[in-house]
This record gives structure tokens, sequence and C-alpha cells, in this order.
């Protein structure tokens, strides 16, 4: 699975781990992805990957949590 954002299309980046010796190798910076049910804006409950900033910033509404079995 491509970790991405699908509100906001954000992926992966790339970068280097460097050592105290200054070596340099290549690296990935995942975003940070969550499994949301969200309310789209046709009022459908959908659900999406998520980046936590989407989701921080108020530009995701997550869908209530329908617990039937605690109502009983």
């Amino acid at each position: 699975m491509s970790r991405k954002c699908s509100v906001c299309g954000k992926g992966p980046l790339a970068g280097n781990n460097v050592s105290h010796a200054h070596n340099k190798t290549r690296r990935r910076f995942d975003v940070n992805i969550q499994k949301v049910r969200m309310v789209t804006e046709d009022g459908k409950t959908v659900r999406q990957y998520v980046c936590t900033r989407c989701i921080r910033s108020g530009k995701v509404v997550k869908a209530p949590v329908n617990n039937k079995a605690s109502l009983a």
C-alpha cells in the first residue's frame, strides 16, 4: 500500500540517515497515516487513510460511533 493521504495527497519524503561519522545513507520519511471513519460531503460514511495533520486541522469530519451494544 502506498502511504498517501486521501484528503491532501501527502506522501512519503526522502532524506538521509546521518551517522556520527557523517556517513549518509538514504531513508524514507513516511507520513503518519491513520484509518478513519469519516463523513463525506454527501453524508455517507467511508473508511479512508488520512494523515494526522488533516484530522487535527479539521479537514476531516469523523463519523459518529454507532455502538448499539452499549445502548442495551
